[in-house]
């Protein structure tokens, strides 16, 4: 048997399938799909198998082909959909293929090689002599080569002679990180009647050991966890220990998901009664889903609509008819009150993937769906890979959410993906938002996607009023707080009623710059072209990029002035400002800053919804997804955070953000307000945001887009090159735009090349190239062919490119 195997290296020139042969024996375990060790080079690393031939005779030269080493799972880990959906996204996306097949896994199935020392056969007692070293492996035969540098620094240095005289040898291992959560158990050997006599002959101190045989008598066939017995019954190891002494009880380990939501107890959810809106939108979407074959939708619906429970009716559908669903948030919106909203409707057929979990739960909850345990997936963007084999329905929730594009290799977009999954297994894509992204809205205008409308709040509760503050006019009438008289108006109102705010701003941190007033020295870090921002709550400044941080100097490096001050505004400055304009202000703030540790996510949101905080302040993470039935207010500190951005969907985030914060206000019984403080409120897409008009909008934007050439009228491609030096970026980047110029067709716009607009991040300088085109279907073949001629120019620069197709983040 032949297997065709791609390996761990992500290089261009090892971007294909290679041969190996598999020994009889593992014949029976090799499947397509599985995880491998093989030789590559001098090395061992893990591949993945992509394709099996029975027929050895098939390959001239099987001969000179190396052995596989070893198979890494019973099941394989990959489905054939998975590989072939892999390679496509390689193709797609310009990465290796390798990359792409990695991304579908999860963090502990991705083995790396280790390099292990070795004792040969010559290393006895009497060559071993005076070293520890030769004695340790002589004793444990092979230790790994970063463990022999940290424990024998000195005899280090002797290992290559060692080596060359052919007493010890390197090799490479691949070591798994796979860890099972072990626990132990506790199972009864008797039946009722023997239990019973078992507890008559105890003598009468032997208390614990008698409750013990009191419960397993009362609970008949059912084991306990050591764990739980000491947690709810008191009962320690020692009684239980002697009655397995006896022959009563078995104490096993038994392996346990680690899971997440273990200690929690979902109320079941009752299906609410549907408004004619929600079964006007179900109707095309049920028809669909019971026909089993593609079909796309596109749901716009406002904030407050009722989107989420046609998205679980449709879910409840699909797995009546016994498929599999899979449902995208974006990561910021996959709260507790969302899982939930899961739990509580489907029970133990959830699995739940998000970033807050730790490697193994995700790995335990990959585990549920690889082996069936569950039917539906709850997840951000890589959830999009669960490895279901009968996918019904696809739902993509905030499809306008830019988190949904990746912004590593592989760059690929979840909605890209699950447009190629749902065509796959003839399922239906169900996408949904209260401001689609601009080109997806114009594609269901087009008829790429059924466009289904939900203009109306659930039980016809009005939209908040939405209030625009001009602060131009605030600073002409000498009010230089960061409240507009408006605002601060709302939240004494608010304090008075007893009512919840909101309040958002896109930046987190105290300042977003630090200056001195002297001689206009600004704090900009050392390592990128990025101002530094200033940290009230440890005294620092800190680069968002990087992650370069000095402790805040109490005079001006350059001029050593003492008149060094913080600009501009970020969430810890609001903090101080509400606490000092409004004492007693309960304020709860929720930036990455406050939520870096597992679980304080959920701690300060549970906090919000008891009633313990007058003002949820924060960032994105409170812009969507959140339902609070008290909230009445959402303040907007600086609409214009994202207009200004050198980004061409700058007033599309912009005219987003402002729908979706102020769709948390008065959500419930309760009108809602909305105060939008900006210093361009005649920008069509503050006009536009106050109004709720998304459509009016989509008509100005298009024009922009249409006059400038950007999405969806063009396509783009992003080049981006980095490295040390300014001349040898520049000659890369020029490099590559000569190729391609020679060869793109007339109809491709190149652009470039020139420096990205933060031209050195982390030390490195950096230049781009981006290409503009409509219809280029051979455009991803030139561009692998440049990336392969670029690599042969590349040898001695080692200048870093990277190929970002569709991008979101042009900085």
């Amino acid at each position: 048997m032949i297997a065709q195997i791609i390996v761990d290296v992500p290089v261009n020139r090892t971007n294909r399938p290679f041969d190996y042969r598999v020994p009889a024996w593992l014949c029976p375990l090799i499947q397509v799909g599985s995880r491998v060790v093989v030789p590559f080079g001098p090395r061992k690393l893990q591949g993945y198998v992509v394709g099996v031939s029975e027929n050895d005779a098939d390959f001239a030269d099987n001969h000179r082909l190396k052995d596989v080493e070893q198979v890494l799972d019973d099941t394989p880990p990959l489905t054939p959909e998975l590989l072939d959906m892999s390679e496509w996204m390689s193709k797609q996306y310009l990465c290796p293929w390798v990359t792409a097949v990695q991304a579908m896994l999860p963090a502990v199935l991705k083995g790396k090689a280790e390099k292990w020392l070795t004792a040969t056969d010559d290393l006895d007692e009497e060559t071993c002599g005076g070293s520890g070293l030769l004695w340790e492996l002589h004793r444990k035969r092979h230790l790994p080569l970063a463990e022999v540098e940290k424990q024998f620094p000195e005899e280090f240095l002797l290992v290559p002679g060692w080596i060359r005289s052919g007493l010890l040898a390197t090799e490479y291992q691949v070591k798994d990180r796979i860890t099972r959560k072990q626990q132990s158990f506790v199972r009864c050997l008797l039946g009722p009647a023997q239990l019973a006599e078992a507890a008559a002959s105890l003598p009468a101190r032997a208390e614990q050991m008698r409750r013990v045989l009191e419960l397993f008598s009362q609970h008949e066939g059912q084991s306990f966890s050591i764990q739980m017995l000491k947690d709810e019954w008191g009962i320690t190891r020692s009684p239980l220990k002697s009655l397995e002494a006896k022959g009563w009880l078995a104490i096993e380990q038994v392996e346990v998901y680690r899971d997440p939501y273990a200690n929690r107890r979902f109320a079941e959810k009752a299906k609410p009664v549907f408004t004619p809106m929600q079964e006007q939108v179900l109707s095309p979407i049920l028809q669909a889903i019971q026909s089993q074959s593609y079909a796309s939708f596109l749901v716009h619906g406002v904030t407050g609509s009722g989107k989420t429970e046609v998205y679980l009716e449709a879910i409840e559908q699909t797995l009546a008819k016994g498929q599999e669903a899979i449902f995208l948030v974006p990561e910021i919106s996959l709260t507790p009150q969302m899982v939930e909203r899961f739990k509580g409707r489907f029970g133990a057929d959830v699995a739940v993937l998000h970033s807050a979990l730790s490697q193994g739960e995700k790995f335990d909850e990959w585990r549920k769906i690889i082996r069936k345990q569950v039917k539906v997936v709850v997840g951000a963007r890589s959830a999009i890979f669960a490895p279901f084999q009968n996918i019904g329905l696809i739902v993509i929730d905030e499809e306008h959410e830019t988190s949904y594009k990746q912004e590593e290799t592989p760059r690929y977009h979840a909605r890209e993906v699950a447009l190629w999954r749902a065509k796959r297994n003839h399922a239906v894509l169900l996408m949904g938002s209260a401001t689609p992204a601009l080109e997806t809205y114009a594609l269901a205008t087009r008829g790429r996607y059924t466009l289904l409308e939900m203009p109306e709040r659930v039980g016809n509760r009005p939209m908040p009023s939405v209030h625009v503050v001009d602060m131009r006019e605030e600073l002409q009438s000498e009010n230089r707080s960061m409240f507009s008289r408006k605002l601060h108006e709302m939240i004494e109102d608010r304090l008075v009623k007893q009512e919840q705010m909101v309040i958002f701003l896109n930046r987190r941190g105290f300042s977003t710059f630090v200056m001195c007033r002297s001689c206009g020295y600004t704090m900009r870090c050392i390592h990128c072209d990025i101002s530094l921002t200033y940290h009230k709550t440890n005294h620092t400044a800190r680069c968002h990029y990087c992650g370069y941080t000095i402790a805040q100097p109490a005079h001006c490096p350059e001029c050593q002035s003492e008149h060094i001050r913080f600009f501009g505004t970020g969430t810890q400055k609001v903090e101080a400002e509400l606490a000092k304009l409004f004492p007693g202000i309960r304020v709860i703030r929720m930036d990455v800053d406050t939520t870096s540790r597992k679980g304080a996510h959920e701690e300060l949101l549970n906090k919000f919804r008891a009633g313990q905080g007058d003002v949820l302040l924060g960032t994105q993470m409170i812009a969507k997804g959140l339902d609070f039935p008290r909230v009445t207010l959402a303040g907007i500190i600086a609409a214009d955070t994202s207009l200004h951005l050198p980004d061409f969907r700058a007033a599309e985030k912009t005219f987003q953000l402002l729908t979706q914060v102020g769709g948390r206000a008065g959500r419930h019984e309760l009108e809602g307000d909305v105060v939008i403080q900006t210093y361009t409120p005649e920008h069509y897409s503050i006009v536009h945001a106050t109004r709720h008009d998304y459509p009016a909008f989509y008509q100005d934007e298009m024009l922009q887009r249409r006059r400038t050439g950007y999405p969806p009228y063009f396509r783009l491609v992003l080049i981006t090159f980095s490295h040390e030096d300014v001349p040898v970026v520049v000659r890369g980047a020029h490099t590559m735009a000569d190729y391609l110029r020679q060869r793109l067709a007339e109809t491709t716009i190149l652009l470039g090349p020139v420096a990205s607009p933060i031209a050195r991040v982390k030390d490195r300088f950096r230049f781009q190239i981006m290409l503009k085109y409509r219809d280029e279907p051979k455009l991803s073949a030139l561009l692998a062919q440049a990336t392969a001629a670029f690599e042969e120019w590349n040898k001695q620069q080692k200048v870093l490119m990277t190929i970002d197709v569709d991008p979101y983040v042009l900085l």
